[in-house]
């Protein structure tokens, strides 16, 4: 089936209706009514078939992909400035249902980590999935997308593999088309926090560039991305952009940054230093052994060498947590453009092939170590748009930054096969409650920028008021 009006991903209109207050209540009205507002403002509702009745054709197939990245916050402040809240996705299935689909599924790929059952049960999504699904044959539940979990157990990495069988997931391969080519100068560079680097070299080398995509993705008529508004130690911002990296089944297949210091051919630090290098050396090896002793020798070789940067007054490490990381937001823009021209075939079109709205959760948004420990970051706002690079540039101007300095939102506007936007950063413009011109015209009454809280690597990022 082909989406409606395949032009309007080109639409650089993004709404941002306001709720009146900075909280969510517990039965998600404000929210839902939220929901109903940004899609009068942008033209997608349909007064008999709800707040997507334009957009979603009856008989459609829909896919709604929340950030569930964990469950619970890895600092102190809990769920709400972490995940995308259940009062949102409640009332976006509700909405999408209204419009008469023949079936809709929610699903997403957290960290490794996460325990995905306690996720649902602390948020009541497991009861919420098993009532509707019991009274709506189309709602087909909440799924979790990912193929690889795991646990470390004395230092060494315990993997539970092949969780979902491969052909429920769709490889593709960017090769040389990949934004990632130009950076890959050898086939064992690429990392990934917490992982066998040999695993990430059989997926991402010179000419090749594979990502595993749920098959349930590629094969629905209509994506509704629904992102938290977060600040990202490595990407500076997550947002409709980022938040696709949890349509990817395995982690191999997502390249975070390149070992080594900016002097050496690397973006994990700037520089170059022998105590991060001898670091790097000792992380790489104690994520490849099996062996608990020599996964805790290794792993106590890691702590010396962080306690040495440490008291060096080092902040940033090892992992590309700064503004010159030129990886993630390389493999977050591949994404997007498969989700965009993908096939089920592992092909992709010259043209979009499934309509994508995406709508950020910017009700309570995380700021400073996001996006694993966000603190609060209070702004009653939903962002609604067609194009994931205008949603970002707004939610980059939301989180206090220079949307220019900030890689994943500047280069989504770039010119390259499969683009993402077909537009110019500068005709970006806001809808709805906060009135409608360009995002400078609109947003300088309605919110200040600096107390925002940044990751320390992105400190040079932010816009000087």
């Amino acid at each position: 089936m082909m989406y409606p009006r395949t032009e309007m991903y080109l639409d650089p209109r993004v709404a941002a209706p306001a709720l009146p207050d900075a909280s969510y209540p517990a039965c998600g009205e404000a929210v839902a009514q939220a929901l109903d507002r940004a899609g009068e403002q942008l033209g997608w509702a349909d007064g008999a078939r709800g707040p997507f009745g334009r957009m979603i054709p009856r008989g459609a197939k829909v896919l709604v992909k929340p950030n569930l990245v964990a469950h619970e916050n890895q600092g102190p402040w809990g769920l709400e400035p972490l995940i995308t809240h259940p009062s949102l996705i409640r009332a976006v299935v509700a909405g999408a249902l209204h419009a008469d689909p023949a079936e809709l599924l929610v699903g997403d790929a957290p960290l490794q980590g996460c325990d995905f059952q306690e996720l649902l049960r602390v948020t009541e999504l497991d009861t919420w999935a098993e009532s509707l699904g019991a009274h709506d044959p189309r709602f087909k539940g909440i799924r979790d997308f990912r193929r690889t979990t795991c646990s470390f157990v004395d230092g060494a990495r315990v993997a539970a593999e092949n969780l979902q069988p491969e052909d429920r997931f769709v490889l593709f391969d960017l090769k040389g088309e990949s934004l990632l080519e130009p950076v890959t100068a050898s086939g064992d560079a690429f990392r990934v926090t917490c992982y066998d680097p040999r695993l990430m070299a059989r997926t991402h080398a010179p000419g090749r560039h594979q990502y595993l995509v749920a098959r349930a993705v590629m094969e629905a008529d209509i994506v509704i991305n629904l992102p938290k508004l977060k600040t990202h130690k490595k990407a500076g911002i997550t947002c409709a952009l980022k938040n696709l990296v949890g349509i990817n089944g395995n982690k191999e297949y997502l390249p975070h940054h390149r070992i080594g210091g900016a002097e050496t051919g690397g973006d994990c630090y700037p520089g170059r230093s022998l105590t991060k290098r001898a670091l790097e050396f000792a992380l790489d090896r104690q994520y490849m052994t099996a062996s608990s002793i020599e996964g805790e020798v290794w792993r106590g070789i890691e702590r010396q060498l962080q306690r040495a940067l440490r008291l060096r007054g080092d902040q940033l490490g090892v992992e590309g947590s700064w503004s010159g990381n030129d990886t993630v937001w390389r493999m977050s823009l591949d994404l997007n453009r498969i989700l965009l021209y993908g096939r089920a075939d592992g092909t992709l079109s010259d043209r979009p092939q499934r309509q994508v709205l995406h709508i950020a959760d910017a009700v309570i948004a995380g700021q400073g170590d996001g996006p694993l420990a966000p603190q609060p970051l209070p702004l009653g706002l939903l962002l609604a748009g067609q194009n994931p690079a205008a949603v970002d540039w707004v939610g980059a101007h939301l989180l206090g930054y220079d949307p220019l300095r900030v890689p994943i939102v500047r280069e989504a506007f770039g010119d390259f096969r499969w683009p993402i936007a077909r537009f110019d950063p500068s005709e970006v413009a806001l809808v709805g409650d906060w009135g409608t011109g360009t995002v400078d015209e609109v947003m300088t009454d309605h919110h200040a920028a600096a107390h925002i809280i940044h990751p320390v690597g992105w400190r040079a990022a932010a816009r000087v008021l």
